[in-house]
Parts: structure tokens; C-alpha cells; sequence
């Protein structure tokens, strides 16, 4: 059959996305579904819980906040020399309701999360780099950010004649534009730009099962966009009960259908 559907769910220790956990270092149970046909059409859902919509002071949603869902699409291209070649996008939806308490001038505090991205990847072998384009002006819940970007380098590398796989990751998250709620402070690319790393190992299992640990880490993220509220620039401070882009490592397992 041309035609291939997949399913994966995991248990891991928490969830991290771009070096940032979501679930405030608790666990996090994920899973999702792939379709793929031969020509190289994909579609895909892919789902998690998570926290940090309703883990700060004021929190960023009122009702809801708990979920991230994914869906996703594209086409992929087999290239010579094992060169692969795949465009997509990608809309994450966090079902729920945003804190709309107003600020001065009308401004909602917080928009909604939901962000829509397009890319563009290219792999060869063990290596791939993806270019994620924001094409929404509230990227996770940052306002007048259209324009924002991800860059992600990641190897993963087998080891020949094993089980074992080592990754190494390096993200780059851009900000673009000025959101109002920080108006007269900073902008969203001093607040909320920073870049992410993460090493890890994983181990392939009977039944398709895979157990794995990495260690990320972040660097020059700023307090503001991302601290506690003991950690502030002048008056200034964080809002989530843990610093959310501070070192940590992560352990977990998950199993393919």
C-alpha cells in the first residue's frame, strides 16, 4: 500500500520545546498519529499537557491552558546522496480562554497562544536543519511578533551494531517586533530571543519501545520573558514559578505503532 499510518505516545519526565520546560519540571504524558503516503504527503496531529499558560502570576489563560495540540502537514523530497528535502507547516492550538484583563490603552493582558508556523528542513543522513517561520502576530502568546523564527541543527547519530543513538541539538528562537504590554521596556527580541541547547542519549527497545535522557540548557534568555518573580531587570521580573529556560535534564519512554 502506498498509504502509512503511524501512532507514538510517550511518558517523559517533563516537557521541553526549544529548551524551555512547559510543564514546570513536572511530567508529561504525549502522543500522536502520522499519515504518509509514498509521494512524500504527510499529515499529522500530535498532542501533550502542559503548564506554563496557567503557571504565572497573572496567569496567561483564565480557563483551559492545559493542552497543546498540533497539527501539521507537508511534502518531503528524497534528493540524491541521501539528501532529503520536506516543507511544511505546523499550527499549535492551546485550547482555553486568554486572560483579557485590560491594561492601560485598551490592550488585552495576554492574547491567545495559538501559533502557526511554515518550514522548511533539510536532512542528510544523521544531520538536519529546520527554518520555522512565524506567520501569526501572537507567537506562543507574544504579541505584534509576526516575523519570529526558530533555526534548529540536530545530529543523530547511531551507533553502528547498537541500540544506542546520541543527539545533539542547537535552536536559535528570534523575536521579532514590539508587543504592547512591554511597551517603554524592551522589545520582543530582548525579552523573549534566546538559543537553546540539549545532549542526550537514547536506547531502542523490543516492541518498539525507546528510553532516552537528555540535558538542555538555554543561553541568554531574559529574566523578564522567562524568570521567576524573584528575578527581575529594574521593576521588571519573571512570572512563572520555576525559571522556565534554566539548565535541566529529562528522562522518559515511549513506544511507535
Amino acid at each position: 500500500s502506498p498509504h502509512t499510518i503511524t501512532g507514538n505516545v510517550g511518558l517523559y519526565s517533563q516537557y521541553i520545546f526549544r529548551g524551555l520546560t512547559q510543564t514546570n519540571r513536572e511530567p508529561a504524558l504525549q502522543g500522536g498519529f502520522d499519515y504518509s503516503h509514498s509521494s512524500g504527503f504527510y499529515l499529522g496531529t500530535w498532542g501533550s499537557n502542559v503548564s506554563w499558560l496557567t503557571d504565572g502570576a497573572p496567569p496567561a489563560y483564565q480557563s483551559g491552558g492545559s493542552l497543546e495540540w498540533d497539527f501539521y502537514g507537508g511534502y518531503k523530497w528524497s534528493l540524491p546522496s541521501d539528501v532529503t528535502l520536506d516543507l511544511g507547516t505546523l499550527y499549535y492550538w492551546y485550547p482555553g480562554d486568554a486572560n483579557t484583563t485590560a491594561l492601560k490603552g485598551g490592550n488585552p493582558l495576554n492574547p491567545k497562544a495559538d501559533t502557526w508556523e511554515i518550514y522548511a528542513a533539510l536532512s542528510w543522513k544523521w544531520l538536519s536543519g529546520k527554518f520555522s517561520y512565524s506567520v501569526n502576530n501572537k507567537t506562543f502568546g507574544v504579541a505584534d511578533s509576526s516575523g519570529t523564527y526558530y533555526l534548529d541543527l540536530t545530529a543523530s547519530y547511531p551507533i553502528e551494531n547498537t541500540p544506542v543513538t546520541l543527539i545533539a541539538h542547537y535552536g536559535m528562537q528570534k523575536y521579532d517586533g514590539q508587543d504592547p504590554r512591554y511597551r517603554g521596556i524592551a522589545n520582543n527580541d530582548t525579552l523573549f530571543s534566546y538559543s537553546d541547547w540539549k545532549l542526550g542519549v537514547s536506547y531502542s527497545l523490543p516492541k518498539d519501545f525507546t528510553i532516552g535522557a537528555f540535558y538542555s540548557d538555554t543561553s541568554s534568555a531574559d529574566v523578564r520573558g522567562y524568570g521567576t518573580p524573584a528575578e527581575c531587570i529594574g521593576a521588571v521580573c519573571g512570572a512563572y514559578p520555576k525559571n522556565i529556560s534554566k539548565s535541566t535534564g529529562t528522562v522518559y519512554i515511549s513506544k511507535t505503532f
